[in-house]
């Protein structure tokens, strides 16, 4: 079986670099699935679950957001903050939510709404991982 190089960068450290079988990423449009030999692709991406499917099992990465570059050949993931699924905090996430929904109701102009909107998405899709990471441990 053909594999694809995959690179998950963030702007501090690089959490996953090797071969995977397929990788499944939150484009802005919905998740994509790129597998080897997939064509092209520039896209931006929102919070959520990173997979990068190997040989070995599936490493979850949480991304805020970013970018992902595919070649034929290589796909790389850049995030400005990306965690390793078992490393998420479920309790600065909630904090995190409940910080974003407080000022969702202080909120006055179109950036300070569209500021919290996007804190709160990533607070929640972290917490959807989590609670998917606990059922796969049961």
């Amino acid at each position: 079986m053909s594999t694809i190089h995959v690179d998950v960068v963030s702007a501090t450290e690089s959490l996953y670099s090797g071969e995977a079988n397929c990788v499944f990423a939150p484009s802005s449009t919905g998740e994509i699935g790129i597998y080897p030999k997939h064509m092209a692709l520039l896209s931006t991406l929102k919070p959520g679950e990173v997979r990068v499917e190997t040989e070995k099992g599936v490493e979850s990465i949480y991304v805020s957001g970013g970018i992902v570059e595919v070649q034929p050949d290589v796909v790389t993931i850049f995030s400005d903050t990306a965690i390793r699924a078992n490393d998420l905090d479920e309790a600065k996430a909630l904090e995190a939510k409940q910080r974003a929904e407080e000022a969702m109701s202080d909120s006055q102009s179109d950036q300070e709404v569209s500021t919290t909107q996007a804190a709160l998405a990533e607070s929640l899709a972290q917490l959807q991982m989590i609670s998917k990471m606990r059922g796969k441990k049961r």
